[in-house]
């Protein structure tokens, strides 16, 4: 199953949260923060603006995005967790 985001939505593969702190402590699952970095998949094709005309994205695929804890929708496609976000839910790209 392939996925096209609609109008300015992106979809984003999670990286992986990570194992241990700067201090070298490791981490258990439990304990782990939800990942707020990711690699972009797939991007829509922009918002149409109300004079009629399409606002082109800021990002592409495979920019990597950081993006608010608690946004945007889970889904599960192919056994991969995604993500599906609006561009404004970005906060930075990360480079």
């Amino acid at each position: 199953m392939a996925i096209r985001p609609l109008e300015d939505r992106l979809v984003i593969e999670p990286l992986e949260a990570e194992k241990e702190t700067s201090g070298g402590i490791v981490l258990p699952d439990t304990a782990k923060e939800k990942p707020q970095r990711g690699k972009v998949i797939a991007v829509g094709p922009g918002k149409v603006l109300e004079d009629g005309t399409l606002a082109k994205m800021s990002v592409k695929k495979g920019d990597l995005v950081l993006y608010g804890k608690y946004s945007g929708t889970e889904i599960t496609v192919k056994g991969k967790e995604l993500i599906i976000v609006r561009e404004s839910d970005l906060l930075a790209k990360i480079k």
